[in-house]
């Protein structure tokens, strides 16, 4: 059996439904892409959300096209998530925040979720948020600052929230939040891979981001491990 090299907290959304009733939460392949590579890599990974238990997941994500390979196994890691409030932070040495729409509704209000950007990037550890995930910025501060402003990120833009007609069902538009809390923000093309580095915060711009953004994150914790 391989050795564990380390251990990677992933922190997923409770919220599985929007105030018009729609069903929402986590897009999975957000979850289960950078999921398998961190475990291949070596690293053990627990994966906690502000509530705890079952997390939502977006069915729009497991349709045809969109729903990724195994998702069973994938959607039997999601039914028993760890309350993030009885989460030791200190006990891991990265973090990851997968996206869906759910994000938008409890990351940014959950001091917990906070207190995770917050120590994660205090303490110079790789912090990875993917899609919607980076609403997860929204409601950290740091001194009473944003910790986004001034670092340069990306994040579900707000081009790509028209182009899949949700831009009335969220709260706030993530690329605008962004900007305005001080965040350097860059989109790429709808739906393409873009992925942004700032020093140990790790922004990718949508689902087919999550590779990239989950390799990214590797990388730091292999130059860390150096």
């Amino acid at each position: 059996m391989k050795a564990l090299v380390g251990a990677i907290l992933m922190i997923v959304t409770s919220a599985g439904e929007m105030p018009n009733g729609e069903p929402t939460g986590l897009w999975l392949e957000e979850f289960s892409v950078p999921y398998e590579m961190f475990v291949n890599a070596g690293y053990s990974v627990t994966v906690a959300s502000p509530l705890g238990g079952k997390a939502p997941v977006d069915p729009r994500s497991l349709e045809p096209g969109a729903k990724p390979d195994s998702a069973d196994r994938f959607l039997t890691l999601l039914k028993n998530t760890v309350p993030l409030e009885e989460v030791d932070l200190y006990a891991y040495d990265a973090f990851f925040f997968p996206g869906g729409h759910g994000t938008m509704f409890d990351f940014p209000v959950n001091e917990h979720v906070a207190e995770a950007v917050r120590h994660g990037l205090a303490e110079g550890k790789p912090v990875g948020l993917v899609c919607h995930g980076p609403a997860a910025l929204v409601g950290a501060t740091d001194n009473g600052r944003p910790v986004v402003e001034g670092m340069s990120v990306t994040g579900f833009t707000d081009a790509e929230e028209a182009a899949v007609g949700l831009t009335d069902a969220v709260p706030f538009l993530l690329e605008t939040r962004l900007r305005e809390l001080g965040g350097d923000f860059s989109g790429g093309a709808n739906f393409e891979p873009h992925v942004v580095i700032d020093n140990n915060l790790i922004t990718g711009q949508n689902p087919a981001s999550s590779g990239k953004a989950a390799s990214a994150l590797l990388h730091q914790l292999d130059v860390m491990r150096e």
